[in-house]
């Protein structure tokens, strides 16, 4: 369990931070940037969650997802090589296999697409779009961190890919299921 007891260490000040692995880096190294911006998505989703009303499946969903991008969070500050001296908290396949269960379960309702979808409806919808697409900067963070030669944990890149995927859908759902989107109309205002 975490224990915090003071809030301010000033460590920051000099523009560096310890990874989870006490290995000291700059505060705009690849993998401080990959889980900065996974804690950006769980602000984002927080923020979501005041609309959610009568939406207690999708709202359970969102708490749920919520702890996980700390777990998630706490995978990216510990880097898999050397190898941590505890047993690290990973993103593991059967969160992103959950993620894919929701999906299919809240896709079941909803009429295929026939255009591209812009944020907005009603508010939930709005905030998940918008938490939708801190996803995708996420996960490019995440896959910049990989490509850059630093090993990750491969479900948690598929975690971010799936997530981004599942708010869409549940922005949908929130949406009347589809019926409250707003459709893209190509050349509209030409």
């Amino acid at each position: 369990m975490v224990v915090l007891n003071r809030i301010y260490t000033k460590t920051g000040d000099g523009g560096q931070t310890r990874l989870a692995s006490g290995a000291t880096v700059s505060k705009s190294d690849l993998r401080v940037e990959a889980y900065g911006a996974v804690d950006e998505l769980n602000a984002v989703i927080g923020v979501a969650r005041l609309h959610s009303g009568q939406n207690d499946r999708i709202d359970a969903m969102l708490g749920r997802i919520q702890n996980e991008l700390f777990d998630l969070g706490a995978d990216l500050a510990t880097p898999l090589e050397p190898a941590p001296k505890w047993e690290a908290l990973r993103i593991v396949d059967s969160q992103v296999e959950r993620l894919e269960q929701e999906i299919d379960w809240m896709n079941e309702s909803l009429k295929a697409l026939d255009s591209f979808i812009l944020p907005g409806g009603a508010p939930l919808s709005a905030h998940l779009h918008l938490a939708r697409t801190v996803a995708r900067r996420a996960e490019r963070e995440a896959v910049r961190l990989v490509e850059s030669g630093e090993a990750v944990t491969p479900a948690a890149v598929r975690y971010l890919n799936r997530l981004s995927d599942h708010l869409f859908v549940a922005a949908r759902r929130a949406n009347a299921n589809g019926a409250g989107d707003i459709k893209w109309k190509p050349g509209a205002t030409r």
